[in-house]
């Protein structure tokens, strides 16, 4: 059995447990790691750099960073949590940036230089860490976009060194100084991605803008930050890209997925009223739906059928019966290893909490299948491991009364289902 089988094929037909694979983890070189995998004309300013730099986060310092870099120990854990591969998103702190690269604003022209050179050694480090582990893992690379032919280069080079997870496409939050996503100035990653399969990440978190040190600062980042990582889908179905690149695929990872149907229904009119106001010349809609009509190609809905998927982290209960308007076809569950947030320790109850009386072939695809085919993993390598630490089908299929009076991750938490977006 192989990737290219059906959206259900993980975990055989006849075998009692799910093939799991995470679409949303995370992992890095510890800092001094890094220096290795640096053109050796860098050496000299990471050691002064890294000699200064003050580690802003816990979890990076405490006995557990390891879980970023630690093989042995990544593989043990996530087995035991019934996972048998992961996509694996960045984590810890690359060369020369303030902080993860998740998170860290686009660099400037001065900045730019050194920071290029610190994510080229963490793509060079993270293929070595998936190598690894062989059809275990599908590694998400790093480009920036302040130089869109440096970033063909580095797609080109990650897709020959094995890295299957795809791109990971920074934010243009307002104040970046880049070009908006929707910019024709990025149509040849746009082309190279659609050439040679690779999969457009855009996680949360990398979008949205500086919001400074005030007290309501973090309040409002946890109000905003989905919506700001949301604009890419727009973006790239009003920009073109998708008519211009029609293999182009998006996936959309830790944004929560609920969203989703209204938020088409909401591009779907406004993709009408454009497409219809560019034939009235006397209307002031006009004005905005001249030269649209032909650039934006296929209403939003098909775009997101064709073209588009979901990393959704921990689905939550409200989001489920919501699957069939998202497309079950479309829905990847993921962990969030080793984030405190996730579902780690506790993935088998996080999945009962989302799944429990969900028809087996769906469950199959949004907790494997479905990754299997975005990411190009080999279920048929894959099943035999999870035949012995998959969850059984029986125990997803039971719903989880009471959630682990330890567990930290927000899958659990009730009330989710007030959020909008």
């Amino acid at each position: 059995m192989t990737s290219t089988d059906s959206m259900g094929s993980a975990g055989s037909k006849g075998a009692d447990r799910y093939t799991v694979i995470s679409a949303d983890c995370h992992a890095g070189a510890d800092l001094l790691d890094y220096r290795p995998y640096l053109e050796k004309r860098y050496h000299d300013e990471f050691d002064a750099w890294a000699a200064a730099y003050v580690n802003p986060y816990e979890d990076l310092l405490a006995d557990t960073a390891d879980k970023n870099w630690n093989s042995g120990r990544r593989i043990a854990e996530l087995e035991e949590d019934g996972i048998v591969a992961e996509v694996v998103f960045p984590n810890t702190i690359p060369p020369f940036f303030p902080s993860g690269s998740l998170m860290a604003p686009a660099p400037t022209a001065e900045e730019f230089r050194r920071r290029w050179a610190g994510l080229r050694a963490h793509n060079r480090w993270l293929a070595d860490f998936c190598a690894a582990a062989p059809g275990r893992r599908a590694g998400v690379f790093q480009i920036l976009l302040n130089d869109v032919q440096e970033a063909v280069q580095e797609i080109r080079w990650a897709v020959e060194a094995g890295l299957r997870g795809g791109l990971l496409l920074p934010g243009t939050p307002p104040g970046s100084g880049l070009p908006e996503l929707y910019s024709s100035t990025y149509d040849p990653i746009w082309a190279v991605c659609a050439e040679l399969g690779v999969p457009v990440n855009h996680h949360a978190g990398s979008a949205s803008p500086p919001l400074g040190d005030e007290p309501a600062a973090r309040a409002v980042y946890m109000v905003e930050t989905t919506w700001f990582s949301h604009r890419a889908l727009w973006h790239l179905i009003f920009g073109g890209a998708f008519r211009r690149h029609p293999d182009l695929r998006l996936v959309l990872t830790e944004q929560g997925s609920g969203w989703i149907p209204g938020v088409l229904d909401m591009l779907d009119y406004y993709h009408g009223r454009l497409v219809a106001a560019a034939s009235k010349a006397s209307t002031a809609e006009s004005k905005f739906g001249a030269g649209l009509a032909s650039s934006m190609g296929k209403g939003p809905s098909e775009v997101w059928r064709d073209n588009c998927f979901v990393g959704a982290s921990f689905m939550r209960p409200h989001e489920v019966p919501l699957r069939d308007r998202i497309g079950i076809e479309k829905i990847m569950w993921g962990s969030d290893y080793p984030h405190d947030e996730g579902t780690y320790p506790y993935s088998r109850e996080g999945l009962r909490f989302a799944y429990a009386r969900v028809p087996r072939d769906e469950v199959a695809a949004m907790v494997g299948g479905n990754a299997a085919r975005v990411y190009g993993f080999d279920l048929g390598t894959l099943d035999p491991i999870a035949a012995k630490v998959g969850p059984l089908v029986s125990e997803i299929a039971e719903p989880l009364a009471e959630p682990p009076k330890d567990a930290t991750s927000p899958v659990f938490a009730r009330g989710a289902s007030v959020r909008v977006w």
